[in-house]
C-alpha cells in the first residue's frame, strides 16, 4: 500500500520514518510512504498557506488551494484509488477496526490539520474525517503517526505471523496481562499458572484476566461485542467474585 501525508511541518516525520516497524515495512516493500509539504503548493514568495477566517475570530485557518493542489498532485488521475482522511478534532474517533480497514486500502492519503482547523471546501472535499481523541493539538502530524504505526503493523509480513492477533481491541477485549524474568519480583510472584506448562489452563486465565480488565476499565467494550459461551461463564465468574468482596 501507499500512504501519503499532507503536511505543513514535514520535519516532524523525520524520527517517526526511522522508526522500526516503518522502516521494516518499507524494506520488505510492503508500503510506500511520502510525506508532502503544503507549502510547496501555495503562490507567491511567502508559500502564504493559512488566513484569517472569514466572519472574525481568533486565529488562522488553513487555506482550502494549498491543500487541494497538494491532494490533486498526490492522486493525480487516480483519485478513486485513494481514500482520503482529514485529521481533525471533529472527527469520528480512530479505533482498531479503522485501522484495520485502513490497512487494506491500495493509497491511504492523510491530510494534517492547523492552526484553528481547515477550510470547510478541503473538509467537503475528503472521504473522511478522523480524530484520534477528545483532546485538542496543535497539528494533526502526530495523528497522521498514530494512524500510521496502526496501519503499518497491520500489514502481513511486517509482524512475526500471529504477534497482533491477541492486543487490545483486536477481538474486541482488552488484553491480558503479561510477565516475564523474574518470576519473583520482591515478592511480586508471577501468576503460578503462566509456569504451569499447562497451555489449556493458561488460555482460561488469559481470557478471564481480558474479561476482568475490560470489565474494569471498558465496560463499554463488553456491551458492544458477542460473547461466547465461555466468555460469558468466565465473565458469571468474574461478577460473582466482585459481589463475594
Amino acid at each position: 500500500m501507499k500512504i501519503s501525508v499532507l503536511t505543513i511541518c514535514p520535519e516532524l516525520f523525520q524520527s517517526f520514518l526511522a522508526a522500526h516497524v516503518v522502516q521494516r515495512a518499507l524494506s520488505r516493500g510492503l508500503a510506500e510512504l511520502e510525506i508532502v509539504d503544503i507549502r510547496s503548493y501555495a503562490g507567491g514568495s511567502f508559500r502564504h498557506i493559512d488566513d484569517s477566517p472569514y466572519g472574525g475570530g481568533r486565529g488562522l485557518v488553513l487555506r482550502c488551494k494549498p491543500v487541494l493542489d497538494a491532494l490533486a498532485a498526490v492522486c493525480g488521475d487516480r483519485r478513486e484509488r485513494c481514500l482520503v482522511t482529514a485529521l481533525t478534532p471533529a472527527g469520528g474517533v480512530y479505533s482498531q477496526k479503522t485501522a484495520r480497514r485502513y490497512a487494506v486500502e491500495e493509497h491511504l492519503v492523510l491530510i494534517c490539520g492547523h492552526y484553528e482547523g481547515m477550510d470547510e471546501r478541503i473538509l467537503s472535499r475528503v472521504d473522511e474525517t478522523v480524530s484520534v481523541g477528545d483532546y485538542v493539538l496543535t497539528g494533526g502530524e502526530l495523528p497522521a503517526m498514530v494512524v500510521m504505526d496502526s496501519v503499518l503493523r497491520l500489514l502481513k509480513g511486517n509482524l512475526k505471523e500471529g504477534s497482533a492477533e491477541e492486543e487490545s481491541f483486536e477481538n474486541g477485549l482488552l488484553e491480558y496481562p503479561q510477565y516475564t524474568q523474574p518470576s519473583d519480583f520482591q515478592g511480586d510472584r508471577v501468576p503460578a499458572v503462566l509456569l504451569s506448562g499447562h497451555h489449556e489452563n493458561i488460555q482460561r486465565w488469559r481470557k478471564k484476566e481480558s474479561l476482568r480488565i475490560t470489565l474494569e476499565r471498558r465496560p463499554d467494550l463488553l456491551r458492544a461485542r458477542e460473547l461466547s459461551e465461555e466468555e460469558q461463564a468466565l465473565l458469571g465468574e468474574l461478577r460473582r467474585e466482585r459481589e463475594r468482596r
